[in-house]
């Protein structure tokens, strides 16, 4: 039996978890809804951070402001990955602070930390959510499937995107957003993954696991 103090922290873990990842994935839905109602094309911005100028700057800042320091405060399992966190949340003040057009340094500084935010996020997926103390349980493997899908899925936005900028870019395709969508999929999958780590869905554990950091 688990003491008060050690299970009202796990309790805090779980409700850390799941609002991140209920804002990974409210933030591109709130920014393309609201962007409809106040932008005066009324068509989704090119990327998520073109969102930045229009009045919907406010949620997208605020949005990273509040994830970043979320992952800032997050444990990990091990000190490497306690630094992925603290390395994820100022990425995440990293790019809400620097906008990706304009002179000087600051569109360097937007796309580096977008990509490390991600490479980030992938990881935690991939390789922190995934460990196990002893044996894993059938329904934790079936959260490990669900995170390592939620981190090739962010792999593959990453590399996609990557691809983007550096070929000449194509008028029809453009057309179709495809960062934004790209950008989206990457924070839905994030959000998922989050989400299930907070045990949200049908694969919990009966016992909560005394562990605070990344093997459950």
């Amino acid at each position: 039996m688990l003491e008060y103090g050690a299970l009202a922290q796990i309790h805090s873990f779980r409700t850390l978890r799941r609002i991140v990842g209920f804002l990974g994935i409210a933030l591109p839905l709130v920014l393309a809804f609201w962007g409809f109602a106040v932008c005066a094309n009324h068509r989704l911005q090119p990327s998520i951070s073109d969102y930045y100028y229009c009045r919907t700057r406010d949620v997208l800042v605020g949005f990273l402001f509040t994830i970043g320091w979320f992952l800032y405060a997050y444990p990990g399992y091990e000190r490497k990955d306690n630094w992925a966190g603290n390395v994820a949340g100022l990425c995440a003040l990293g790019v809400a602070l620097s906008p990706d057009q304009g002179p000087g340094i600051e569109p360097a500084i937007h796309f580096t930390s977008a990509t490390l935010l991600f490479v980030m996020l992938a990881y935690f997926s991939l390789f922190l959510f995934t460990k196990s103390d002893g044996t894993p349980t059938p329904n934790k493997i079936k959260r490990n499937r669900v995170y390592r899908t939620c981190g090739v899925v962010m792999v593959l936005c990453i590399v996609t995107l990557a691809a983007l900028h550096v070929f000449p870019e194509n008028p029809g395709i453009m057309a179709l957003r495809p960062v934004f969508w790209l950008e989206s999929l990457a924070l839905w999958a994030f959000g998922v993954s989050w989400g299930v780590k907070g045990e949200v869905g049908p694969w919990r554990d009966r016992a909560p696991l005394p562990s605070s950091g990344g093997a459950h």
